[in-house]
């Protein structure tokens, strides 16, 4: 049902898998979203929160996503939430620092910051950026240094390029691994649900 080069792929992709996540707040477009989904995808994000309290956003936007996001999508756990303290509720049972994007004086900048820690990067809209009431329940701030007349990132690009700059400094302190780990790990989790996924789909 599955052969020894599929499993090893399966081994490779959960064995780097990382304890960090991304959090997008009423973001409209079902392209963002798809990027953002294959930039997690790439530096080994294995879950990502969707976060809607816009009434008019609903979540099958992100079922309409091209074919370019959906072979990334099947293998990411995917949270979707209406209620903002409900959905950061769940993020501080399971990442110890939650960061904003956004621009702003007291910010950050993601080349001054340490992202190997367990954590949750949160980017907003694309009108609007992150609202207040999700600053509030941040710990943080980050901002893309920029020399531009402009001074703002399409979602996506910011995402791929803040996710790029942890993978960095995951990579320099050794993080990314070949071995899964002891059974009951989090990647052993992601393996099996690799597995378990590959099965679903002969199932049907």
């Amino acid at each position: 049902m599955i052969s020894e080069e599929r499993l090893e792929r399966f081994r490779k992709v959960a064995a780097n898998r990382q304890r960090m996540t991304v959090v997008l707040e009423n973001v409209h477009d079902p392209h963002n979203i798809g990027a953002v989904l294959r930039s997690c995808d790439s530096v080994g994000i294995d879950e990502v929160y969707i976060l809607y309290t816009e009434e008019h956003l609903d979540f099958a936007r992100v079922n309409s996503l091209k074919s370019s996001a959906t072979g990334v999508k099947k293998w990411l756990k995917l949270h979707f939430y209406r209620n903002r303290e409900d959905c950061f509720s769940a993020l501080r049972k399971n990442y110890s620092v939650i960061l904003a994007t956004h621009l702003a004086k007291q910010a950050q900048s993601i080349y001054d910051s340490d992202l190997t820690r367990d954590l949750a990067l949160v980017f907003g809209n694309e009108h609007e950026g992150v609202s207040s009431e999700a600053l509030d329940l941040c710990d943080g701030n980050l901002l893309i240094p920029q020399v531009g007349m402009a001074q703002s990132l399409n979602i996506s690009v910011a995402c791929a390029v803040s996710l790029y700059e942890s993978m960095r400094q995951r990579l320099a302190a050794g993080m990314y691994s070949k071995e899964i780990g002891d059974p009951g790990s989090l990647n052993q989790q992601i393996l099996d649900r690799y597995i378990e996924i590959h099965k679903e789909s002969y199932r049907k």
